[in-house]
C-alpha cells in the first residue's frame, strides 16, 4: 500500500485549501485514515482522522470548525477541506493509514504514511 498526499501550496491568510490522499491497493474501506502535520522545529501532531466508513470523524481542536476530513472509498482517496487558514497552519501534511477502521489521534495506531504536501500560509 502506498499513499500519495497532494494539494499544497502558498495561500493567504483567510483562504481555503484541499488536500487530497490517494492510496494504492485494496479494501481501502477497511482501514481508518487521519491527517497528521509537522511545522518547522515542532514535533509533528494530530490534525483529524475518519473511520473507514466515512461516518465517524476526530479533529485536533485548533482546527474544529475551519477544517473537514472526508473520504470517497470508491476512489480511494481522503480529503482534507482547509478553510480560514492561519499562518500557524503552516506545516508539511502527511496522511496515515489506521491499522483498524477507526476515527483515531493515536499516531501508534498508524502504520502507512505518505510523503508529505507542504502548506504554506502568509500572513
Amino acid at each position: 500500500v502506498q499513499l500519495q498526499a497532494s494539494g499544497g501550496g502558498l495561500v493567504q491568510a483567510g483562504d481555503s485549501l484541499r488536500l487530497s490522499c490517494a492510496a494504492s491497493g485494496r479494501a481501502f474501506n477497511n482501514y481508518g485514515m487521519g491527517w497528521f502535520r509537522q511545522a518547522p522545529g515542532k514535533e509533528r501532531e494530530f490534525v483529524a482522522a475518519i473511520d473507514g466508513s466515512g461516518s465517524s470523524t476526530k479533529y485536533v481542536d485548533f482546527v474544529k470548525g475551519r477544517f473537514t476530513i472526508s473520504r470517497d472509498n470508491a476512489k480511494n482517496t481522503m480529503y482534507l477541506q482547509m478553510s480560514s487558514l492561519k499562518p500557524e497552519d503552516t506545516a508539511v501534511y502527511r496522511c496515515a493509514r489506521n491499522r483498524l477502521s477507526i476515527s483515531s489521534q493515536d499516531e501508534y495506531r498508524y502504520d502507512v504514511w505518505g510523503q508529505g504536501t507542504l502548506v504554506t500560509v502568509s500572513s
